[in-house]
This record gives structure tokens, sequence and C-alpha cells, in this order.
């Protein structure tokens, strides 16, 4: 989108629509945008082909509707991750087209179509209590353009269920597996499957469960080949680099 923008205020200058102190102006926010209490980085988006993503906690809202504010007249799609009900209220006004997930803490104001890749990512869940951090995954590839299949409930417990939808895991290109507990739905995946698998540890769990600290374990010690690991409860993580490994198959 800013790409698009430089292109077309240099074009102008060429065709004499524009001056060069008007160039300058347009120019000048462009690269980051400087609030006081907060730098955008509106280059981003040229550099890494995704516009950057705001980490709503431990921001005030106050700041975070000012930056809210300030990404609108970009024209870009804004993702902002681990959003609180609070938030969502105070910015659900600012612009007409928006998705709030309560449950991923997700907030996307939508101000472009989304684009869907031809290749699909998976995310699949060991179980119920892990669709939180699903989520937060599925809903950051898709605002990044990507396709997602979702398969929940499917961990070892009762891996029948997995098995059964054998062609879900043959028909994506990358895998995002989320679990908690012992962490060990990405090992089996990982020991089907001939696509990349991203392991995203959650904190559910009992007592030695340590909040997320023996399923990131377990996954890092993984015997299968092929896998990446998160942080715990990284769902926004996982997305992004999921959608980052479709983008490099599909320029392929």
């Amino acid at each position: 989108m800013y790409e698009k923008k430089i292109k077309s205020i240099i074009d102008s200058i060429q065709k004499g629509e524009l001056n060069t102190d008007d160039a300058v102006s347009a120019l000048k926010d462009l690269p980051f945008q400087d609030l006081g209490y907060a730098n955008i980085d509106h280059h981003r988006e040229i550099r890494t082909g995704y516009p950057e993503v705001i980490y709503c906690e431990g921001k005030s809202i106050e700041h975070i509707v000012g930056i809210v504010k300030a990404m609108l007249e970009k024209d870009v799609n804004i993702l902002a991750t681990r959003v609180s009900e609070a938030v969502y209220e105070a910015t659900k006004e600012l612009h007409d087209d928006i998705i709030y997930n309560k449950q991923a803490r997700i907030l996307i104001f939508r101000q472009q179509p989304f684009k869907v890749s031809k290749h699909k990512v998976l995310i699949a869940t060991g179980g119920t209590s892990d669709i939180a951090v699903a989520e937060e995954a599925a809903l950051t590839a898709e605002v990044l353009g990507t396709q997602v299949v979702r398969l929940y409930d499917v961990g070892v417990a009762g891996i029948h269920r997995l098995l059964a939808r054998r062609e879900i895991l043959d028909d994506c290109s990358v895998i995002i597996a989320v679990a908690g507990m012992e962490g060990a739905l990405p090992s089996v995946i990982g020991g089907l499957v001939d696509v990349p698998v991203i392991a995203v540890p959650t904190s559910v769990g009992y007592g030695a469960h340590f909040n997320g600290l023996a399923s990131l374990l377990a996954m890092l010690n993984s015997c299968a080949s092929g896998i990446s690991v998160v942080n715990i409860d990284n769902g926004f993580g996982a997305g992004y680099n999921a959608s980052s490994i479709i983008r490099q198959i599909e320029r392929g």
C-alpha cells in the first residue's frame, strides 16, 4: 500500500502535478510517525510485506486510540492483539468495518479486502481449551492474506480424531499445531506430513504443567523433524510465520 503511494507521488512530480514541497510533506510521515509515546513504523509494510501490528497489553487506552487513528489515515488493514473489551469499546466507533474476537483478543480494522492465498494453513488444536490461542493464529494469518483451515480438539487422548482427517493434513502447505498439557500433538503431526509444522505450546494444564513450560519443553525436544516452536500462547507469532511461509511458496 505504501509502495503504491510512493510511486504515485513520484509519478505526480514527473507529470508536474505536484511540487517538491508538497511531495516532501506527503512523504515525511512515511518512514515513521512520532506521536510522542509511539513511533509508528509506516515503512514496515514496504520492508516486510505486512504493516505494523499493535500489541495492546500494557498500553493505555488513550495511547491505543491515538495509534489506531494515525494508522487509519494510511488506509491499511490494522491488526491489534491482546485486546481487552475496554479497548474494543474505546475504538469500535473509529471505523465502520471491524472484526473483534473476544476469545482470541484480536481486533481488526479492515480498510482493504483480505487477500486469499491458494495454499492453505491448517490450524489444529489438542483440545477445545486451546482454541483461544488457535484463533489468534487463525485471524492473524487471515488478515495477512492466508487461507486458513481449522481442525480443533484432535489431541492425542483420542488420536483417531486426527487420523480420521488425514486428507485435511495432506491438503495443507503449513500446519500450526496448538497444544497444552504434555504438548504431544506437534510431534504426532510432524511424523505424518511433509510440510512445515509450527508448534504452539499453551498455558493449558494442571500444576506441574507450569503454565505452559512443560508443553514448550516437550515441543522443543520433539523427535519429529521439521518442527519449529514459538513461545507459550503465541498464536500471533505462529500465524505470522505461517503466512510468511505461504507467501514464499506462492512467490516460487
